[in-house]
């Protein structure tokens, strides 16, 4: 299986596709003006520490100085086992540190409003499989690992690139990885350390340290050791950028990364561009005339099967089995695709033969194989609806390109036309009730308007003679639908 990266860069956003046999898997998306701060590592100045609050203000070159609770100087250890809390010694601020001193800090929630950065002291730096941790020969595990086997091998491994001055945690992302992998992960972290251990020499008395990497350089770092055969960048600076970034961290993919210099746009060399438009869709078109209905709420993202067109050539449950079949490959594209995550129903066709049920789940489980994001399947249930999870690593595509519709408010389906009629009437006799008017101005859409004066007009004109008022219907433009007023004149 052949794969591509393709990266596209303006100055306000970034955007990466994964290719695998000409087709799109994966779309990335990062705006900088949603870049954030968390992650970051710098070398800062306490600017001032209060006794009372147990905190320090400290300068790391930001409009407002960050904020640093003496609880924060000390390690974080919510994912891992084998460490007690209750053998940290209880942390005086004005011992840990003093007004004007130098000190190595992490950024762990963005400034927010009139609030400062949060900081810590407790540096951290992340990867694909790892989380290195300075100053500590721990090797922990994160405890979403359940199997115990898989907790000591993973632990075994990665046991062998800690020392007495780095440790590190296993993320929950490992599991199953291989060692080959897991190595890389542990030799990338070692050199990134040695980066910023030379970067404090030389910014002793402030400055950035580490930054979080960019959307380019975090999904290079991610695919390390892939089968990636090429990665194509359409802008020279950022190829500059990663080239420079593969040269230091990821040699082996050096060779792969190119510059684009094409006429045409890059994403439009797979359709990208399109297929971007199709995974914001709810329905999804199977090859052989079916289709998917994914529907993404808040609780849960349902994906429901139809035959459609296709009949088949032999006999119902045949069609019903081919259908599902083919939509295990369509579901598993399209959640990686559109990013989708936590609990996820699937309603495939009702098959009564057993051995049908199991090959379609067997279907699925392969086709998941090849996510990078950890899926558990837990079969069919007893209505029949497959339920499985993914892990959320990033919001969704949907999440990210659109926002609420302002009409619907997210129902995805707005009143008739007769039903916003109905609700005009009953306003006016509730506001003739109320008040005393000589007549009635309804202010609504075109659609409504129409309504009431063509459709409607028998039940308005009713309602005229029961209030005893005129009603006057104008339309207003800028209203959607739902929208109207009624005006007492």
């Amino acid at each position: 299986m052949s794969a591509e990266i393709l990266i596209n860069v303006t100055p306000s956003e970034t955007r990466v596709a994964l290719v695998e046999n000409g087709i799109l898997q994966e779309i990335h998306i990062e705006r900088e003006a949603r870049r954030g701060l968390v992650g970051n590592v710098y070398m800062g100045k306490v600017a001032r520490v209060l006794p009372g609050m147990q905190a320090a203000f400290v300068d790391i070159g930001l409009e407002k100085a960050a904020f640093l609770h003496a609880s924060d100087i000390i390690t974080h250890i919510d994912d891992v086992e084998e460490l007690d809390r209750e053998q940290l010694p209880a942390r005086d601020i004005s011992r840990l540190v003093r007004q004007g001193q130098h000190i190595m800090v992490q950024v762990v929630k963005d400034p927010l409003g009139t609030k400062g950065a949060r900081l810590t002291t407790d540096i951290t730096v992340p990867s694909r499989y790892l989380v290195l941790t300075p100053r500590s020969n721990h090797v922990g595990v994160s405890q979403r690992i359940d199997s115990e086997a898989e907790r000591d091998r993973l632990k075994r491994v990665v046991a062998a690139h800690s020392d007495e001055q780095l440790g590190f945690i296993v993320r929950t992302a490992a599991e199953g990885a291989g060692e080959a992998e897991l190595h890389q992960d542990a030799k990338f972290l070692r050199r990134l350390w040695e980066k910023i251990q030379e970067r404090k020499k030389r910014f002793s008395k402030g400055g950035v340290l580490y930054q979080d990497l960019n959307l380019g350089a975090r999904v290079l770092r991610d695919f390390v050791g892939g089968n990636i055969e090429r990665v194509r960048v359409d802008s020279r600076l950022s190829y500059e950028q990663l080239d420079e970034f593969l040269a230091e961290f990821i040699p082996e993919l050096q060779p792969k990364l190119e510059y684009y210099e094409g006429e045409r746009p890059i994403f439009d060399m797979f359709d990208i561009e399109n297929e971007i438009q199709r995974a914001l869709d709810r329905k999804v078109n199977l090859k052989s005339g079916g289709s998917l209905i994914i529907d993404q709420t808040e609780a849960m993202t349902t994906i429901d099967i139809n035959t459609g067109a296709f009949v088949g050539h032999r006999n119902l449950a045949e069609t019903i089995f081919n259908t599902n079949t083919e939509a295990t490959q369509a579901i598993a594209r399209q959640l990686r695709l559109r990013n989708l995550g936590g609990i996820i129903i699937i309603d495939f066709i009702d098959m009564q033969n057993d051995e049908h049920k199991r090959r379609v789940l067997h279907s699925l489980e392969q086709a998941l194989a090849k996510d990078r994001a950890k899926t558990t399947i837990n079969g069919f249930t007893s209505l029949g609806l497959v339920e499985m999870t993914r892990k959320r690593t990033r919001e969704s595509l949907e999440h990210v390109l659109s926002s609420e519709c302002p009409v619907c408010h997210g129902r995805g389906s707005m009143k008739t036309v007769e039903t916003v009629c109905y609700e005009v009437m009953r306003e006016i006799v509730r506001v003739n009730r109320a008040y005393d008017a000589d007549q009635f101005v309804v202010y609504a859409s075109a659609s409504v308007a129409e309504g009431l004066l063509n459709e409607e007009s028998h039940a308005l004109a009713e309602l005229e003679v029961f209030v005893g008022k005129q009603v006057k219907v104008q339309i207003e433009t800028l209203y959607h639908q739902e929208q109207f007023d009624v005006v007492m004149m």
